[in-house]
């Protein structure tokens, strides 16, 4: 897994209130058994019209989110279904770091499991964001060790996160490589059993 250390990256904005996991990936792109190739169907029954052009009122559709690797958005993001496809798809569609006031738990744990740094933050603050980055190109940079986020403006606002979480992005770490880190107590284990 790649790590998420200090990320810059253009944003995103999608102001929208419980977007859910057949939202982000529709029910009928899940047949695929790959972890990749999702990144095409995300949002996309938002993001295309039904001749299949782009459709043009639709948030990620707009010039100023032109390869946004930081999305940022509304309130209990991800809920719905707890399909492992929404993180695939959002991180094969480039965006490295979501933030928002509240996900959704299964959600908020897959996005870490997969490379993506969900951030919760304050309602007030991710809307503060989602003005600068609504009608312009908006560059955030979010320092994973500092634990900020900070714009050219001057912006920087704090957020908490886990240790445990911190550490398997910062690392690169999913959780069989964590697993793998103790492979020789677990070699050892199994040879005691064996007697």
């Amino acid at each position: 897994m790649e790590p998420v250390v200090i990320h810059t990256g253009n944003s995103a904005v999608l102001p929208r209130v419980n977007v859910d996991t057949d939202q982000i990936i529709p029910k009928q792109f899940l047949k695929r058994v790959e972890r990749t190739g999702f990144g095409q169907y995300l949002f996309f029954d938002w993001r295309f019209l039904a001749d299949g052009s782009d459709n043009p009122d639709f948030e990620l559709n707009q010039p100023q989110a032109e390869g946004a690797s930081v999305l940022i958005a509304d309130h209990n993001f991800g809920s719905g279904s707890s399909r492992e496809h929404a993180p695939w798809a959002l991180q094969d569609y480039g965006f490295r770091v979501i933030i928002a006031p509240s996900f959704a738990d299964i959600f908020y744990g897959n996005c870490f499991k997969n490379g993506i740094l969900p951030i919760r933050l304050e309602e007030e603050k991710v809307y503060k964001l989602m003005e600068n980055g609504k009608d312009n190109v908006y560059e955030v940079t979010v320092d994973l060790p500092n634990q900020t986020i900070k714009d050219d403006s001057g912006l920087e606002e704090t957020f908490e996160i886990d240790s445990y979480y911190k550490e398997m992005l910062i690392n690169g770490w999913d959780e069989i490589s964590i697993t793998l880190r103790y492979e020789d107590k677990i070699d050892e284990y199994e040879k005691q059993m064996k007697v």
